[in-house]
């Protein structure tokens, strides 16, 4: 686990640039709110700010994650300002705390703005429970965020804007044409509010001043998920990784807390982990996540042994409530989200191949590396769809294999595409008649996948019936390794109707 979360391929370094760069605008903006004398408060209100702005906001153009950026104090003030006004009444302060899971989640339905906008919102709520805001200290947090949200986007459209030099598309939700509680914004909203009104009753139960503890873990546990089986798993990594935190916690957060310096160290390295491993490893993020927390309470002064352990067991009740949820609350089926992730990554299989064959023939608008990240992207969604059915608890031993077996053949399509694409951008690679007719050879390929096959035709059928490229041409050793790839996925995602049936 700790190899596939620091040692995980990392095209263009991007992870790497992701993370360094969370760490400096992060650092920033609690560097300015120090310097114009912010409290300790206001300053971590505007790191947290920071944070969530370059880890959330993930249009697929600069001028959209600009424009998402511009658009989140609309969302997130006015909901601090709630939590504060209802800071002393409870009843109303836990119905106004739902309604904000509920309509954050609901937001997804507008695609990457409006999840972005969801999560701030819900953060600046979950954050007011967090510092105690009380309404006499708005003005300060008010300040604080919007000083932070300005420092940490200089960093990001100004001194770092990588995104102009590597564009890292951001995969949007899958097309949901339906309505009303068909739709799955709509079933998951329900379904989030269900799970934290579960978290909140049992978390006040365990403390009656740590209780929101619970319901941040059942928000979080939707953040990134679809179906019932990837909440499951969600829940259950975001517990591992809690409980590895807290006993990191214990061995750094406890002991060296008090040294201001250390501490602001160990904060950064935090941050650093939290977006290096976002993307690869969700235990490990939690990790981070944790121990920054623990950091954060032994600066408030409010850190010890107890604390941390309540932190664990608020947690296991957060992902209770959402696993329950997902479960018996308009449960969302693995199967029906995997099928058409699957899809879209054969259709941008099929996608890259025609830029790149469009690029060695010359035109100048091809964008083959563009495709790439696009895939990888689609790919890892698919990788999330699927760890329901490879995690090793996972008792049905044949649906666990056939998960893997495509895995491991999308693998291959991912691994021939990049190289395809790598030899397109050779300024010396030729245009060849071969070429066409491999391309319209995948394009069959992935139309007799995506497709319902015909009465009694085994779609893998013309696997032997593909060439060997007659030299070392490598346009030619990519195409046809790629056409063997997806003619092999015919077999585990045709058995059984589809590779997820049933789950």
């Amino acid at each position: 686990m700790l190899k596939r979360a620091f040692v995980a391929h990392d095209p263009g370094r991007v992870r790497l640039r992701f993370a360094s760069r969370a760490v400096l605008g992060i650092g920033l903006a609690v560097a300015v709110c120090g310097a114009v004398g912010h409290s300790l408060a206001a300053a971590i209100t505007g790191g947290l700010a920071a944070l969530l702005a370059l880890f959330t906001v993930t249009d697929p153009t600069v001028r959209g994650q600009a424009a998402t950026t511009a658009l989140l104090p609309v969302a997130g003030l006015p909901v601090l300002t709630l939590a504060a006004v209802l800071h002393d009444m409870p009843v109303a302060r836990d119905l106004a705390f739902l309604a904000v899971v509920g309509a954050g989640v609901y937001a997804r339905r507008w695609g990457p703005r409006g999840h972005s906008l969801g999560v701030f919102g819900f953060m600046a709520y979950f954050s007011a429970q967090f510092l105690h805001t009380v309404p006499g200290r708005l003005p300060e947090l008010y300040a604080a965020v919007l000083l932070s949200l300005v420092a940490s986007s200089v960093v990001r459209f100004g001194l770092w804007c990588y995104e102009r030099r590597l564009p890292v598309p951001a995969v949007a939700a899958l097309p949901d044409g339906a309505t009303g509680l068909e739709r799955i914004t709509t079933r998951q909203a329900v379904q989030a509010t269900a799970g934290a009104a579960f978290a909140l009753a049992a978390g006040q139960v365990l403390s009656d001043q740590r209780w929101y503890w619970a319901v941040g873990a059942t928000w979080w546990v939707f953040v990134a998920t679809t179906s019932r089986g990837e909440a499951v798993v969600r829940g259950f990594r975001r517990f591992l990784g809690t409980v590895l935190g807290i006993g990191l916690g214990f061995a750094v957060a406890v002991p060296l807390h008090h040294e201001p310096v250390v501490a602001a160290v160990v904060v950064a390295m935090s941050v650093f982990g939290i977006f290096y491993t976002a993307a690869v490893s969700y235990t490990w993020m939690m990790l981070a996540v944790t121990v920054m927390a623990s950091m954060l309470y032994g600066l408030l002064g409010v850190l010890d042994a107890g604390l941390l352990v309540l932190r664990v067991t608020e947690t296991a009740v957060g992902a209770l409530g959402a696993v329950l949820a997902v479960l018996f609350v308009l449960p969302v089926t693995t199967h029906s989200v995997t099928e058409a992730w699957v899809e879209r990554a054969l259709r941008c299989v099929h996608a890259c191949t025609a830029e790149a064959a469009a690029r060695i023939a010359g035109g100048e608008e091809a964008d083959p590396p563009a495709r790439v990240a696009e895939l990888e992207a689609i790919l890892g969604r698919v990788r999330l769809s699927l760890a329901p059915l490879v995690h090793p608890l996972n008792p049905v031993a044949a649906r666990k294999r056939r998960a893997r077996q495509v895995l491991g053949l999308l693998d291959d399509c991912v691994r021939e595409v990049r190289g395809l694409a790598s030899v397109a951008a050779d300024p010396e690679a030729s245009h060849d008649i071969r070429l066409a007719a491999a391309c319209w050879r995948v394009e069959a390929a992935v139309e007799a996948l995506t497709a319902a096959p015909a009465a009694g035709r085994n779609p893998g059928a013309d696997r032997e019936a593909v060439p060997e490229p007659s030299g070392a041409e490598p346009v030619l050793a990519h195409l046809h390794a790629l056409e063997r790839a997806l003619l092999d996925l015919a077999v585990p995602l045709r058995r059984a109707g589809h590779v997820t049936a049933g789950a």
